[in-house]
Order: structure tokens, then sequence, then C-alpha cells
């Protein structure tokens, strides 16, 4: 009998335990399909909600009328877009400033600016420069590319003609105005230049008010020992006591009297000289009104006027 009832006990602990076992599955089951049933439901509702989202936007565009102009609605893919492209613009014009760079097809347009000068003396000698194009016919380029300075002391030399190479044609240009230099690299060594007929180039905007200020960077055009107009970088050293500019930027013999610019390719300078056995060590004449007294017509780039914003306390 003993061994009946501990058989029957055995059988009943199983049958209990396996019940329990079907229940805590079902549980577990039952448990899962109530989370997963959550989810979709969740699912769903953001789904709703993201559907109810574009509907609006879709009907707020497509409520809007325009008139007989031809202009539309811009669709919300377009708006999108035209965002992204100003937000690319932007992140490429941080990066250039950050890193003093310049767009290349900019620094093309404004080569075009820039010609070969060549001047011919009465003993027979020539030198060569560069000149800058401002319109109307005017180039501004250095004086002792064009005058002889030291006259007095160079068997009475004199320069006869001056010609710059304008879209591969030698022009004979007249000097109608210069600075008051009687050496090279000097605060008045500068000259303006006029030939008779328009040309076809693209003339330069100027700025007076660059702060010159230590380590900007600036990019350098001018013709490089007679080989054409060649692009120099460099950066602002500091100011001289004679009121011209160190930079390091190379000073080849033909860059003077090109154009020094900054980095939204306005004229700023011009290359006047450089340190003595150092090619690499070179002096910028900053631009300034005076320079451009005969010139008409000239486009002068305004300066960037700071805007205060008043706050007020909330009472």
């Amino acid at each position: 009998m003993s061994v009946r009832r501990n058989l029957f006990d055995l059988l009943g602990a199983a049958v209990a335990a396996a019940l329990l076992f079907s229940l805590g599955s079902y549980s577990a089951r039952n448990e899962a399909r109530l989370e997963l049933a959550a989810r979709d439901r969740s699912i769903a509702d953001l789904k709703r909600e993201m559907d109810e989202v574009a509907r609006a936007v879709r009907d707020e565009h497509g409520a809007k009328t325009s008139g007989t102009s031809g202009v539309s609605a811009v669709p919300v893919e377009a708006a999108a877009a035209v965002s992204r492209a100003a937000m690319v613009e932007e992140i490429k014009r941080q990066l250039q400033s950050e890193m003093g760079l310049m767009p290349v097809q900019l620094l093309r347009e404004r080569r075009k600016s820039f010609v070969e000068l060549y001047a011919y003396d009465n003993n027979g000698r020539s030198n060569y420069g560069t000149a800058g194009y401002l319109g109307g016919g005017y180039f501004v380029t250095v004086k002792h590319a064009v005058v002889a300075l030291h006259a007095s002391i160079d068997d009475g030399r004199r320069i006869e003609s001056v010609k710059l190479m304008i879209n591969g044609k030698a022009v004979p240009a007249t000097v109608v105005d210069s600075g008051d230099a009687k050496v090279e690299v000097d605060p008045g060594d500068w000259a303006v230049l006029k030939v008779a007929k328009p040309v076809n180039l693209p003339p330069l905007k100027v700025n007076l008010t660059f702060p010159y200020e230590f380590a900007d960077p600036i990019f350098r055009l001018g013709n490089d020992y007679s080989k054409g107009i060649i692009l120099g970088t460099g950066y602002i050293g500091q100011r001289t006591s004679s009121g011209l500019v160190t930079c390091l930027a190379d000073g080849h013999p033909g860059v003077s009297g090109g154009g020094v610019l900054d980095q939204k390719g306005e004229m700023v300078g011009i290359p006047i000289g450089r340190m003595q056995g150092d090619y690499r060590f070179s002096f910028i004449l900053p631009l300034r009104s005076e320079i451009f007294r005969k010139v008409r017509g000239l486009q002068v780039a305004k300066p960037a006027v700071a805007v205060a914003v008043a706050t007020t306390n909330p009472e």
C-alpha cells in the first residue's frame, strides 16, 4: 500500500509540475503577445501622427495662391533642397575663411583683370612689371615701373613709352597721374595709366578699408619674371613706420604694380618691392583714395556696417 501511495504521490507531483509549467509558458507567451501588440499600437500611432503632419503640410502649401506673374508656391522638397544648399555654402564659406582660402573660380576671374607691363627708355633698355585694370581704360601700377626715378644719376634715363599686353596685343598707355616717390619702395610709389580705347577686361573692385591685421591671408597676382600673370599667396606681417606693410609673399621681379587681394577678391594693395636678398619677404602699398583721384567710374567696395542690437530688460 505504501508503495502504491508513493507512486500516486509522485504521479500527482509530476502532473502538478506539468500544469504549472504549462501555465507559466502560457503566461509568458501571453505577456509577450501583449507586449508585441502594445509595440504595434505605438508604431501605428506614430505612423498615423507622421501621416497627419505630412498631410497638414501638403494642405498648407496646396492652399496657397499665387499671382499671375508665373511664380508658383515652392514645394516642400524644393524648399528643403534650397535650405540644404544654403547650409552647404555657409559651411564652405566658414572653412575658406578659417583656412585663408579663396574660391578657385574667383581667382581665375580676378587674374583676367591684370596685364603685363613693359616700359622702354631712351637708352634702348626695357623693364617689365604688372598693371591692374580699374575700368574706363584706367590701370594702376607702381611709379618706378613707368617713371625713371634715378634720372639724375642714371645718365639722364627717362621712360619713353609704356605698353600693356591686353588680350595678346601690345597697347600703348599714358601716365595720367603718379605719387611723389623719388625712390623705389616708397608710399608715393604709385602711378595710374590710361589707354586710348576701351578694353574688354573685368574691372577690379578696390577696398580702401582693409585692416591689414597680423596673419591676414592675401593673394598676389603679378607678372612673375615676365612669364605672365601668376598667383602667389602669403600672410600679413605688420605696418612699417613709412606706411607700407610687410608680408610673407614672393616678391619676384615683375610682380611690382600687380594686385594684392583679400579673401573676397577685392584689391586691397599693390606689391611694391622686396627685401634685398630675400624674395620671400616683400612690401605692400595699401590702397588709399589719393591713388584714384583721377580715375572715373572706380568700383569701391563698401565697408561692412556693424549693426547694434538694442536689448531691453523685462519688467
